[in-house]
C-alpha cells in the first residue's frame, strides 16, 4: 500500500510552510512591541483558549510532516538506499537540535569565560551555522575548510560558555528548532520503515493521542493515570514529551497520504476536517485547550485549522491563484535561512538597546512586526542570490 510521492512538488505544501514562517517570525517579534491584541498573543499556560501565536508553530510541524513523504520518496526515486536516507533524516534532526541549543543558550543568563557578550555570542553562532550547513556549490574547494571553521566557532561557544552561576552549555529545553528536529526524526524515521505497511501510521497516530491523553492533567487537575508509568516513562526516553510535536507532524504526514490516495475523490477534505473538529470538540470536554500543556483540544483544533488551511491553498493552486504569495515564497523554499534573519536583527537590538516608544503599540505596532517579517524574507532571499543559503 504505497503513494507515489516522487513527481512535481506540491506547491501548496510550500506555501502552507511559507505563510506559517512569516507568520512565526512575526509573532517572534511581538516583545518588541506594546499593547498586541490579546487574540494574538500566547495564552498562559492553564487559560482555556489559544491565540494566534499558538497555531503558528503546530501550523510548521504540520507542514513539515506534509513534506516527509514527498522528500523521502524523491530520495527513493533517485535511486538512493534505505540506509542512506536514515542517515541523511539523522544527519537534519541533529543539524535542528544542535541549532536549537546554541540559540537557547543565548539568552541573557550567562557570562562567558572570556567576557564576550550576547551580541558577539549570536554573531559567532550564526557565523558557525552558515558554515557548517551552508549550501555549497558542488565541487566547491573551500568547502571542508569552511565546515571546518563553523565547527570551530560552535567548538569555542561551547568551550567558552557559563552561566551566571557557572553553568555549561546545555539544553534546558531543546528550542523550536530542536522540537522539530525531535518531531522530524521520529516521523520521518517512522515513515521509512512504514512506507509499505502504510496502515500502521495511522494505528501510531493514535497511540500519540493515547500518549498526550495519558501525560495530559485533566481539567479538574487529576490525570487518566498515575504520572509515573510505562507510557510516560517511554514517552520521554524517545523525547516525545507528552506526544503534542509528532502528533502534530504525523497529521502532516497522514494529510498527504490521503491528498495522494483520495485526490480523485471530492470531499474527502471535508470529512478529514469534521473528524478532527469533532476530536477537538469531544476532547475539549475533560481538558482545556493550553499550548504549553499541549493538550489534545489544542492539538486537535490546531490539525483541523491546518487542514483547512492546507484545502483552500491546494484550491488555489489548482486554479492558478498563486501570484499573491510572490513576496512570501523565499519563507516556504528557503524557511531555516528566514528563521535565522531575526538573529542579525537581535544583534543590533543588544548592541543599541532601544526603548520602545508608546506609538508603536497595538496594530500599529502588529503592522510592523508583519513588516519586520517580509524583511527577514527579503533579506534570506538576497542572501539565496549571493549563495548564503542554510541546507541540511
Amino acid at each position: 500500500m504505497n503513494a507515489d510521492f516522487s513527481g512535481g512538488r506540491n506547491g501548496a505544501i510550500d506555501m502552507l510552510r511559507g505563510m506559517t514562517m512569516f507568520l512565526m517570525v512575526a509573532v517572534n517579534e511581538f516583545w518588541t512591541v506594546l499593547d498586541v491584541p490579546h487574540w494574538l498573543c500566547h495564552t498562559e499556560t492553564y487559560e482555556d483558549g489559544m491565540g494566534l501565536s499558538d497555531i503558528v508553530f503546530p501550523m510548521f510541524l504540520f507542514a513539515m510532516g506534509m513534506s516527509i513523504p514527498y522528500a523521502i520518496e524523491r530520495r527513493y526515486a533517485k535511486g538512493l538506499s534505505g540506509e542512506s536516507t536514515l542517515g541523511h533524516i539523522i544527519s537534519r534532526s541533529f543539524a535542528l537540535l544542535v541549532m536549537g541549543v546554541f540559540t537557547v543558550n543565548g539568552g541573557s543568563n550567562f557570562a562567558p569565560v572570556l567576557g564576550y557578550g550576547r551580541a558577539v555570542y549570536y554573531l559567532i553562532m550564526l557565523l558557525g551555522f552558515f558554515l557548517i550547513w551552508n549550501q555549497y556549490p558542488k565541487d566547491f574547494r573551500w568547502k571542508k575548510g569552511l565546515v571546518a571553521l563553523g565547527a570551530a566557532c560552535l567548538v569555542f561557544l561551547a568551550l567558552t560558555y557559563r552561566t551566571k552561576d557557572g553553568g555549561l552549555l546545555h539544553a534546558s529545553w531543546w528550542g523550536i528548532l530542536g522540537l522539530i528536529g525531535w518531531a522530524y526524526l521520529f516521523c520521518a524515521t517512522l515513515y521509512v520503515f512504514c512506507r509499505r505497511r502504510l496502515l500502521a501510521l495511522p494505528l501510531v497516530w493514535l497511540s500519540l493521542v493515547v500518549v498526550n491523553a495519558v501525560t495530559s492533567g485533566l481539567r479538574d487537575g487529576s490525570t487518566l493515570i498515575a504520572p509515573d508509568n510505562i507510557i510516560t516513562n517511554f514517552a520521554g526516553a524517545l523525547h516525545l514529551g507528552e506526544g503534542s510535536g509528532p502528533l502534530m507532524a504525523m497529521g502532516g504526514m497522514l494529510l498527504s497520504l490521503c491528498d495522494m490516495r483520495l485526490r480523485s475523490r471530492s470531499g474527502w477534505q471535508r470529512a478529514v476536517l469534521g473528524l478532527v473538529a469533532a476530536f477537538a470538540f469531544l476532547s475539549h470536554r475533560w481538558w482545556i485547550t493550553s499550548k504549553n500543556l499541549g493538550t489534545l483540544p489544542w492539538c486537535f483544533y490546531v490539525t483541523a485549522l491546518s487542514v483547512a488551511l492546507y484545502t483552500l491553498l491546494r484550491l488555489l493552486e489548482e486554479h492558478g491563484i498563486t501570484r499573491w504569495f510572490a513576496p512570501f515564497r523565499p519563507a516556504g523554499n528557503a524557511t531555516l535561512t528566514v528563521y535565522m534573519m531575526p538573529y542579525i536583527f537581535l544583534v543590533l537590538w543588544i548592541v543599541v538597546s532601544p526603548s520602545i516608544p508608546q506609538w508603536l503599540s497595538g496594530w500599529v505596532g502588529v503592522l510592523k512586526c508583519a513588516l519586520f517579517s517580509l524583511l527577514c524574507i527579503w533579506m534570506a532571499q538576497l542572501f539565496v542570490k549571493m549563495g548564503v543559503k542554510l541546507k541540511i
